[in-house]
């Protein structure tokens, strides 16, 4: 068990928690959430030793292992897949290391051999035999093979050091597991293996995660870092939701209630306070009245925009036909003969263990690519428009040093500022934060300027590539409701399980020799997969 006691922090006069108690048991996982900004990657970090806290105390049992995420990617560039993953188990890999180190000594003598005795006895009981296989067991559970592991991790993209890290974290089973945003940059099929495995972990796990359908399925409890306090709540992330939403609809009905009440007494007073006959009355209510508090209304550090996108022209029957698409990027084939026909309704999510080869065909279908770069046939009906949001989205704002007023009235058929103003207001850029530079924006605020754009363009088709990326939670809440109500067509590629899950209504997975279509909502996709084309 970890023990939390009266733990508290400040940076300056900014107050980030305090008073925290909580316990954090074996059997559990708990999922931590706050707004940008409220300290979940911090509270990790004091759980973990990184940061000391100004008051109280981390108690966390002798004897037992604490593993975390490593953040820093290019910490183990000079090691092997295999020697990173088994680093996650100090203790083992320090053994392992002096193992060598004697049997490789040409002038081993007997005192040697009793250290190499006890290495090898506390080797065995840390399952060392094992430990090149359980850390190939992660990899391949995270979609690396046995191509990868003897590579050095400086050969490795960014997503697959990520994948390395992970399978380090989880090595050798430790006591407690701390995890900040293990699912950024895996794809669906990485994230279902992780799904899987930490629903079956029978130790004590800590996540800090954006991915709501993740939460729901691996969480047993929910931190809440809120009102600079930490609160725990029993249950997954929707259950942690419906709850603090009816006890906020349960306050306003209340706070309601009693300034009804309080304006009835104040009328009352007013009316007969002059009133001799009235006068005693008027007094004890003017008493109840001084006496009458409203419940306490505590500012929330979390911020909800409003995203909502319609279409100045309702889309006709033909929408998009895609014959004999065969692109490359690089000297690498991505896309390999594709055809399919998107039509009114279609609400199309594109999977694919092949990132690159998604980007690349939502780059064509959005024409960012040239017809000359690839062959085959892309062709949109005559009744459509169509906005894109990209994965990369750094031509927008690389050296772009207009305001935010001035970057999105680019974008608007009407200039006013007002309006522009509008439009930023809902993506939570109002008053000064409206002014500030496109060019020093942090990838979320690059995020929802895109979707501010998207907004305003009136388009009846939309295309995202991962829309969720840097977003946080209220923020991708907020986007899928937005996609669900859009009357139009959409073709999208994204990490959120649960936006796929509650806007697709087709899937089209990219596949080597082409693709899989199927007209089904994603999950009903993964079964007829399961039971049609087992791995």
């Amino acid at each position: 068990m970890i023990d939390v006691s009266n733990v508290g922090l400040r940076f300056g006069a900014r107050k980030l928690f305090e008073g925290v108690n909580v316990q954090f048991n074996k059997g559990c996982c708990y999922g931590i959430i706050g707004a940008n900004g409220a300290g979940k990657s911090t509270f990790l970090k004091i759980i973990s030793g990184e940061i000391e806290p100004q008051k109280g105390f981390v108690n966390i049992p002798k004897n037992e292992r604490l593993a975390v995420l490593e953040q820093d990617h290019f910490k183990y560039d000079e090691y092997t897949v295999r020697q990173t993953v088994i680093m996650g188990h100090k203790r083992l890999y320090e053994i392992m290391k002096e193992k060598e180190r004697l049997y490789s000594k040409p002038d081993f003598n007997d005192e040697d051999g009793i250290l190499l005795g006890e290495l090898e006895g506390e080797f065995a009981e840390l399952d060392g035999w094992s430990a090149e296989s359980n850390a190939e067991i992660l990899l391949q559970g995270l979609g690396l093979g046995e191509d990868y592991y003897e590579r050095p991790m400086k050969d490795l993209t960014g997503g697959q050091k990520v994948k390395v890290l992970l399978a380090q974290a989880l090595f050798g089973e430790p006591d407690y597991l701390l995890l900040d945003e293990p699912t950024n940059h895996l794809d669906l099929n990485s994230c279902r293996w992780l799904e899987n495995y930490l629903m079956d972990y029978e130790n004590c796990v800590l996540v800090v995660s954006h991915d709501r359908h993740f939460l729901n399925k691996v969480c047993t409890h929910i931190v809440d870092i809120d009102f600079s306090k930490v609160t725990l709540f029993q249950g997954n992330y929707d259950f942690w939701y419906e709850y603090t939403q009816l006890s906020l609809r349960q306050l306003k009905d209340q706070t309601k209630k009693i300034e009804a009440r309080r304006k009835e007494l104040q009328d009352f007073i007013a009316r007969f306070s002059a009133n001799a006959s009235k006068s005693k009355q008027a007094t004890s209510r003017k008493k109840l009245l001084e006496n009458m508090e409203l419940p306490e209304v505590l500012a929330s550090s979390r911020r909800y925009p409003f995203i909502s996108f319609t279409q100045e022209r309702e889309i006709g029957n033909d929408v998009l036909f895609v014959k004999n698409l065969t692109a490359n990027k690089g000297n690498r084939q991505t896309l390999n003969d594709i055809s399919f026909t998107m039509e009114k309704g279609d609400r199309i999510g594109v999977v694919s263990k092949d990132e690159v080869a998604v980007t690349h065909l939502l780059d064509i279908l959005a024409g960012v690519v040239p017809e000359s770069d690839y062959e085959g046939e892309v062709k949109w009906g005559v009744t459509t428009s169509r906005s894109y949001l990209p994965k990369d989205n750094s031509e927008f704002f690389d050296n772009c040093d207009l305001s935010l007023v001035d970057w999105l009235r680019q974008y608007s058929k009407d200039q006013n500022e007002s309006y522009v103003r509008g439009f930023l207001g809902r993506m939570l850029f109002s008053g000064e934060e409206a002014l500030k530079k496109a060019n020093v924006l942090s990838g979320g605020e690059k995020v929802r300027c895109m979707l501010s754009r998207q907004m305003l363009v009136n388009a009846n088709v939309l295309i995202f590539d991962d829309p969720t990326n840097h977003l946080d939670l209220e923020s991708i809440t907020a986007l899928n409701e937005g996609i669900k109500k859009f009357p139009g067509s959409i073709v999208f590629y994204s990490h959120d399980r649960e936006l796929v899950n509650t806007v697709a209504n087709r899937i089209i997975e990219i596949v080597p020799g082409g693709i899989i279509d199927k007209r089904m909502e994603y999950d009903e996709y993964l079964e007829w997969k399961a039971e049609n084309m087992p791995e």
